[in-house]
């Protein structure tokens, strides 16, 4: 029977690929799938998401466009969420023994045509998911229903480089070159992109609906952490006590959940999990440096002054700047 239904996706699978657009990615062919680019099979998992996918009125969706900080964004809103039932201070707290890619799952990963999205329905409410996919492609109800949405954007020259070390790391059957990859995320041709329709999306559903779409920057999270962490509280209707605030509460989960205490963590240093499907990659692929600016180590004046050209141009008149 799960042969049967695995068939059966796949053949759906081809049936909507072949009514799509489609040019070549990175590292294999992506097809534009309602204004975004996706890998054939990221299609399949998306559409069964979108149609199976049943929201609450108390779901919290955090998204990200990929490698703008969705691994610290996880930790961040679990430690703040779950503080009463886990103490940050616990020595048993779940983000010092479990990956936090686990603690918070995906909506359309791993992929939906083997594991079920059925496996959403059994999580307890208020269900704390994540998402890489642009607002329209999340599942339908989503705005009507009062899901709450945290988005976390990144500087576009850092997300290109991240994205290209993290390929290039866990694609062991090809290797991506800097100068072609970089020509084709300017043309807006990379995973759930083009990147800057991505933050458009959520910042106009941010700029429209403040209080059911909180809109963060990764920069300014890492400048004042703790600001964010007591902002993302308030959003998330559990709001740091005056008690809290005086007993170092929100300081203890800036540390429990900085770059530095979570990759020296064995759970996110070593071992190999599959949490997209068919993708094995090690857990400490999702941590390399977590730095702002790191692109001015990787690209060029010419290469950053595209770059910005694009992101200026393509943003222009929204009120969203970089």
């Amino acid at each position: 029977m799960a042969e049967s239904n695995h068939d059966a996706a796949e053949e759906g699978d081809s049936q909507l690929l072949s009514t799509l657009p489609t040019r070549q990615g990175m590292w294999k062919p992506f097809f534009l799938y309602r204004g975004c680019w996706l890998t054939p099979r990221s299609v399949t998992s998306v559409a069964l998401m979108q149609s199976q996918f049943t929201p609450r009125p108390d779901d919290v969706f955090l998204a990200t466009y990929p490698k703008c900080g969705t691994t610290w964004l996880k930790a961040l809103a679990f430690a703040v969420v779950n503080r009463s039932l886990y103490p940050v201070g616990d020595h048993a707290h779940p983000l010092l023994t479990t990956h936090p890619q686990d603690l918070v799952p995906f909506l359309e990963l791993p992929h939906r045509d083997v594991h079920p999205v059925a496996d959403l329905d059994a999580l307890p409410s208020p269900r704390l998911l994540s998402t890489h996919v642009p607002p329209s492609l999340l599942p339908p109800g989503v705005p009507a229903l009062g899901c709450r949405v945290v988005y976390l954007c990144r500087e576009p020259k850092d997300v290109f480089v991240s994205t290209w070390h993290y390929m290039n790391k866990v694609g062991d059957s090809f290797h991506i070159d800097m100068e072609a990859s970089f020509q084709l995320f300017c043309d807006g041709m990379s995973l759930y992109g083009p990147l800057w329709e991505h933050y458009l999306g959520h910042w106009r559903q941010s700029v429209a609906e403040p209080d059911r779409v909180l809109f963060l920057k990764y920069d300014e999270m890492k400048a004042d952490t703790g600001k964010h962490v007591k902002m993302l509280a308030e959003f998330l209707r559990v709001p740091f006590t005056d008690e809290e605030v005086r007993g170092g509460a929100v300081e203890e989960v800036v540390s429990l959940c900085s770059f530095e205490t979570l990759k020296s963590l064995p759970v996110n240093s070593s071992g190999v999990s599959d949490r997209i499907g068919g993708m094995p990659m090690e857990n400490s692929a999702y941590f390399r440096t977590g730095k702002v600016g790191d692109w001015k180590t990787h690209l060029t004046e010419e290469m950053a002054k595209r770059v910005d050209c694009i992101i200026e141009e393509k943003l222009r008149g929204s009120g969203l700047t970089f």
